[in-house]
């Protein structure tokens, strides 16, 4: 714990779960939901240059599973403001012992709970209500070019998205993406 940081390693070499201390009162609560310094302090010394919001009108509402390649590889720390989702990362780095490995976490506005997640995973999430609000900080730009991604239900992987299939909404961009395969260089 740094000051008002909580930070709990994840099963994945790299990913951390993170939790603000929340002062609550009558009102609701104050929460600081970002500090460099204090993240720096426990060893994510990452500079953030972008902040994304994804709203999403219905539940079963899928995003992902996403990645960028070099030079454009992002370390991302991902929250929900907003709602409930499932979000799922996947760890391509071949010098992972992981390498091929998911990981999911439930994050709601409610817990608070953040991920962070470093370069070198496919990150994807699915709602649990209407109207969530996803948030996320990117330590690269959005570079269309060096974009990358896997099918969400690849069979290798075996993600349990824990929704019916037939209720998932999803992008056709997103429904295309090629399925998982290990002897792919997405990262060294």
């Amino acid at each position: 714990m740094a000051g008002n940081i909580l930070v709990t390693p994840a099963p994945l070499p790299g990913l951390m779960i993170i939790r603000n201390k929340r002062f609550p009162d009558s009102r609701g609560f104050f929460e600081q939901s970002y500090s460099k310094e204090g993240l720096a302090q426990l060893g994510l010394d990452v500079e953030f240059v972008q902040d994304n919001l994804s709203f999403n009108s219905s539940p079963f509402t899928l995003r992902g599973l996403h990645f960028q390649r070099e030079p454009f590889a992002q370390a991302k720390l991902v929250s929900v403001i907003r709602g409930r989702a499932l979000d799922v990362v996947v760890d391509l780095r071949q010098s992972s012992p992981a390498f091929g490995k998911h990981f999911k976490l439930e994050l709601s506005a409610v817990d608070g709970d953040q991920l962070f997640v470093p370069a070198g995973f496919a990150h994807g999430f699915l709602t649990q209500e209407p109207e969530t609000l996803f948030s996320y900080k990117t330590s690269r730009p959005y570079s269309p070019a060096h974009e990358g991604g896997i099918c969400f239900d690849d069979g290798l992987l075996g993600i349990d998205w824990a929704a019916d299939p037939d209720k998932i909404i999803i992008s056709t961009k997103d429904r295309a993406w090629p399925p998982f395969d290990t002897r792919m260089d997405y990262f060294a």
